[in-house]
């Protein structure tokens, strides 16, 4: 870095030149790298760490913009690791420092959280809602970590704890409605589309992209990224997985599209099977089963006596359903 810079740098008064400082080596890594590995550097955090708790201080817009625009940087691991040794972390997002080192307990090791969300974040599709997900998606680690006699590491339902953890943090950033709904709905689901498995049935593909809804596309890419296993055949493995999620859920798609998912004629088999008349009744009926074959609860495309069954439910569950006679 030219020492200008870095006398510039240093001299500022305002907390927030903590935040571009990371901006500037997110952008420029080469010079970071160089940097770090000097005794300037060890300067610098020192003076950081001095105004860090000032960056409490900042509008939460500056916050958020400068912040994002690390993210969305090709060199984002170096500006997030700079906001780290700056102190900058701990100031204003005390539950992702809380994640630096997070790697051992009583001899026993496990991945470093802070080093995969970093590699997570690089590796994710550069949108802002995909990039602030890899950021925050597994601070509920820290407080679900738990260990088996045999040394094994768990972190059981830390995602539903970071998504209750991040309620805190929008307020702090002040995202907008929409934006912090989604990074709520990504933290809480990001472990869904790995969970995948070829023995689903189409019901179950039906009803995962029923519940992911328009989050689906963030949500796989989320997924993708998160996948930094070193092993080649593992890490294979896993996108792979995705490949076939992604697959099958366009392949249903198109064979809905194609062919109506109730077979022809349904509504003269119910009105035969329960001895109904021509009715609004029968339309309900078929609206019914289409809603169950959307929602996962039944198959599609199936010969009708398959959903005499399902039939049968609903109308019990109408109060004013005719008598149902059956032979």
């Amino acid at each position: 870095m030219h020492p200008s810079l870095l006398h510039d740098l240093q001299t500022k008064t305002d907390a927030g030149w903590i935040l571009r400082a990371g901006r500037l080596f997110s952008e420029q890594v080469e010079t970071w790298t160089t940097l770090q590995k000097t005794p300037d550097y060890a300067e610098l955090c020192g003076a950081a760490r001095e105004q860090a708790a000032r960056c409490q201080e900042l509008p939460p817009g500056e916050l958020r913009e400068i912040t994002e625009a690390i993210l969305m940087s090709s060199g984002a691991p170096a500006g997030l690791q700079w906001l780290e040794d700056s102190g900058g972390l701990r100031a204003f997002l005390p539950e992702l420092h809380a994640t630096v080192n997070f790697s051992q307990e009583a001899g026993r090791r496990h991945k470093d959280v802070w080093e995969h969300t970093k590699q997570v974040v690089w590796q994710a599709a550069p949108r802002p809602v995909v990039r602030w997900a890899a950021l925050l998606h597994d601070i509920g680690k820290v407080k679900t970590r738990t260990f088996t006699d045999d040394g094994k590491v768990h972190f059981h339902r830390h995602s539903e704890v970071g998504a209750r953890m991040f309620e805190e943090i929008s307020r702090r950033f002040r995202f907008d409605r929409e934006t912090s709904r989604t990074l709520r709905f990504l933290i809480l689901h990001h472990l869904r589309p790995n969970q995948y498995v070829e023995s689903w049935t189409d019901s179950a593909v039906r009803r995962f992209e029923k519940e992911m809804g328009s989050y689906l596309p963030d949500l796989v890419d989320l997924s993708r990224a998160d996948i930094t296993s070193r092993r080649p055949g593992k890490r294979q493995l896993a996108l792979c997985n995705l490949d076939a999620l992604a697959g099958r859920i366009d392949d249903i798609r198109r064979l809905d599209a194609v062919t109506p998912p109730l077979p022809g004629g349904i509504g003269d088999v119910i009105m035969e099977r329960f001895r109904l008349p021509p009715s609004r009744l029968i339309g309900d009926l078929k609206r019914a089963l289409e809603a169950a074959i959307a929602g996962g609860e039944i198959e599609a495309h199936q010969d009708s006596a398959y959903y005499l069954p399902h039939v049968e439910r609903l109308l019990a569950e109408i109060p004013s359903t005719p008598c149902v006679c059956q032979e």
